[in-house]
Parts: C-alpha cells; sequence; structure tokens
C-alpha cells in the first residue's frame, strides 16, 4: 500500500483538492486497496477551516466526492508515515524541509512532476483561477495514480 500525502500552505484549496482528486481516482478505478491518502497545511493560518469554498465548488463542478475536510498542518512524525510526500509548489517543499530537517528517503516531490509541463501549481487563493489550478492538480493526480499503479503492478511480478 502506498501512503501519499499532499501537502500545500493552508491546505483549504490545492491539497485537499488533490486529495479528493486522487481518492476519486483510486474508488473510480477499484484501487483501494493500494493507497492511503491524506493532505496538509505548512503553516498554521487555515488550521481547523474547511475546503475554501471556491475549490468546493470547482470540485462539485467537474463531479468530485467530496468529504469532509479540515485543515490541519504537517508535523515531524509524518515524513515516516507517508511514502510520496506531494508538494504543490517550491516554497512548500522548503517549508518541509525546515519541518522535517531532511529528506534523508527522497520522499518529498512536486506534483507537477507528474505531468507533462507544470512546475507549481500556483495558489488560486491569491490567482482566483481555481478551474486551473483543478486542471493542473487533475492532471498531475492522473499522472502520479497512473505511475504509482504501474510501479505496483511491476513490483508484483
Amino acid at each position: 500500500m502506498y501512503n501519499i500525502l499532499f501537502i500545500c500552505y493552508g491546505n483549504i484549496c490545492r491539497s485537499p483538492m488533490a486529495l479528493m482528486i486522487f481518492k476519486d481516482l483510486v474508488y473510480k478505478n477499484n484501487k483501494k486497496y493500494m493507497f492511503n491518502v491524506s493532505s496538509r497545511a505548512t503553516s498554521m493560518e487555515e488550521l481547523g477551516n474547511g475546503l475554501y469554498y471556491e475549490a468546493l465548488n470547482v470540485l462539485n463542478k467537474n463531479n468530485v466526492t467530496i468529504e469532509d475536510h479540515k485543515a490541519i498542518q504537517v508535523v515531524k512524525e509524518d515524513y515516516d508515515k507517508y511514502d510520496y510526500i506531494i508538494c504543490m509548489e517550491e516554497k512548500n517543499r522548503r517549508d518541509l524541509l525546515r519541518i522535517f530537517g531532511n529528506d534523508k528517503d527522497n520522499k518529498i516531490h512536486m506534483l507537477g512532476e507528474y505531468t507533462n509541463n507544470i512546475d507549481e501549481i500556483d495558489d488560486p487563493w491569491y490567482t482566483r483561477e481555481f478551474d486551473r489550478c483543478f486542471d493542473e492538480i487533475n492532471e498531475g493526480c492522473v499522472g502520479l495514480f497512473n505511475y504509482l499503479v504501474d510501479k505496483g503492478l511491476k513490483d508484483e511480478v
């Protein structure tokens, strides 16, 4: 089983969107047995807050299953709990290195690594481009999902 943690700054837009998009892919492809997925914030600003209404709207518009969500912050102990820690932007990676101390097992990745053309996923809280953000996160989640399913099948052989 792959343990995946999606990371963004506040855990009210991008990382919970990624969590719900990824879980939707998992369920629609009958791969629930392969994945444990969660999301966290690097900051304390939004702790306890729910999914931002514009993120909720874009998930609904794209028929992604919504689940209850409250923003929580990543902690040092999360490093050992997850196999893949997926960031939305370089600032998230830097914040994680500050929290974790290092990335000795090379677990920290950018969601854009699993796409053909995206470096960072801009924060729609500031850009107000929730549709574009959804498309970029969806592309990254599909790429990550396919990579891990393929990797898992190779590992089984």
